[in-house]
């Protein structure tokens, strides 16, 4: 019984081990993934896929933008799916990432969303517009990188 015992234990100290490693992210992926995870949100925005573009925020998001009241995911995404359902423009972000700091599941993010309004019927440029901002996020029980929080404001 006492060798059972030792293997008992070895074997959950290696789980422990393996435990803590899988919990300890590496910081460089964590950000290529929170990266990846904004890109392909401007790519969703941009090609008007109005779907998805809810996607990379958490379901408890909280956010503030400019003077504005703090508001949450229904409200963003309300607000995200209306404005790329405007037959009368079209809208269309780039996205320039300052820095991006890690620290285990948490995420934040500062960067630029410059956007572009064009004309539905001529494609003529209507505005352009540069919002600065900062954003957490949280890795999600999934594995998934979405927003839980973020300040915008014009630039």
């Amino acid at each position: 019984m006492r060798h059972g015992g030792r293997t008992m234990g070895a074997l959950a100290a290696c789980l422990l081990l393996l435990g803590c490693t899988a919990r300890t992210p590496d910081p460089q992926a964590s950000a290529q993934a929170v990266r990846a995870a904004l890109e392909q949100w401007r790519a969703d925005f941009n090609a008007g896929r109005a779907g998805a573009v809810c996607d990379l925020f958490a379901p408890d998001l909280r956010y503030v933008y400019g003077g504005e009241p703090e508001r949450g995911h229904a409200e963003l995404c309300a607000g995200l799916q209306r404005a790329l359902r405007d037959p009368e423009r079209r809208l269309a972000y780039d996205l320039a990432i300052q820095e991006i700091i890690v620290a285990g599941d948490l995420a934040v993010v500062r960067l630029e969303w410059t956007l572009s309004t064009t004309s539905a019927a001529t494609g003529a440029l209507i505005a352009t517009s540069t919002e600065r901002g900062m954003d957490l996020f949280r890795r999600q029980d999934d594995g998934r990188w979405r927003i839980v929080r973020f300040l915008a404001f014009d630039g």
